[in-house]
């Protein structure tokens, strides 16, 4: 289903490559090449393990939108023997797909259920005001009035434009955070990526960079966890709580545990998130891959038998 022009995606300009439909801006350095020859490896791997089985799963129709193969969807569903298609009518199930911060809610197609199809808007203050809701804690700031440190962000998911100041401040069209401390005994910062379906997770990318890089893309390592070796069982009925709440049946959430009091915060949202990390040995990417494929053809079942999609 995706097409082999992929690279109308993007437009190279002075050293950056640009995403034209995120407006994202990525400078071409030697560390963003490196990364790049990490991931056409273990997508070699995924489409050697696709060519070799048989796909038999549920068939899937993606709009706006067809997810490239750098989307966490595209390897997960590959490996677990979900069928891509291109039209609405030759499908089991729908699946809003469209790498944006806020979107118009999709358009229905007969009884084709979409999975997302209420995940309209990821933003910082749409995640932290949800969060609030399920947790009872407030991780957003009036920057005006806070007087300790804060994390300011724009809205745009993906931006990785965060910085730490010290408040009383204008808010400066930012959206403000609390500063959450997942610093590490070491001085690195560790971030817990959480690849969810249906509000449950199987596996967690331990994200580690250093606090001077807090807010950059490129980790120093990634390592994978079982999710119950990262969370208690409350900690993922959180978790779970949050997604019903945002309406996110697949996505990545950014979770920090904050080392003064072990509490955790859900930081951000992705609904198209990419991966898995580049930093994370192939080995484990292929594992993680395969895991969160199992859970997301067992949640399009589920759908399809007409069980409740949130456990």
């Amino acid at each position: 289903m995706t097409s082999t022009l992929w690279w109308r995606d993007f437009r190279y300009a002075d050293g950056v490559m640009h995403v034209k439909k995120t407006g994202a801006a990525v400078p071409v350095e030697p560390g963003v090449i490196g990364e790049t020859l990490a991931w056409m490896i273990f997508h070699a791997h995924v489409e050697a393990e696709r060519l070799g089985r048989r796909a038999d799963g549920p068939r899937i129709w993606f709009a706006p939108d067809a997810p490239r193969p750098w989307y966490l969807i595209w390897p997960a569903a590959q490996l677990a023997g979900l069928r891509f298609v291109a039209r609405p009518e030759e499908a089991d199930l729908g699946f809003f797909f469209e790498d944006v911060t806020h979107s118009n809610p999709p358009a229905t197609h007969g009884g084709l259920s979409m999975i997302n199809a209420a995940c309209t808007d990821v933003s910082k203050s749409r995640v932290a005001q949800v969060f609030e809701q399920v947790s009872g804690r407030a991780l957003a700031v009036d920057p005006e009035i806070w007087t300790g440190s804060m994390v300011g962000k724009s809205e745009r998911n993906g931006a990785h434009d965060g910085r730490v100041e010290t408040g009383p401040r204008p808010a400066g069209g930012l959206v403000w955070q609390r500063l959450i401390d997942n610093t590490a005994a070491d001085g690195c910062v560790e971030d817990l990526r959480c690849p969810t379906v249906g509000g449950e997770i199987d596996v967690v990318f331990i994200k580690r960079r250093p606090v001077t890089r807090r807010f950059e893309n490129h980790n120093s390592a990634v390592s994978l966890a079982e999710a119950g070796a990262v969370f208690s069982a409350d900690e993922r009925a959180l978790i779970s709580r949050f997604c019903a709440a945002m309406g996110l049946e697949w996505g990545g959430i950014d979770v920090l545990r904050d080392r003064r009091d072990g509490s955790i915060w859900i930081v951000d949202v992705n609904r198209t998130d990419m991966g898995p990390p580049t930093a994370l040995p192939l080995r484990d990417k292929l594992a993680s891959a395969r895991r969160i494929g199992t859970r997301l053809r067992a949640y399009a079942q589920r759908l399809l038998a007409g069980s409740p999609p949130n456990p």
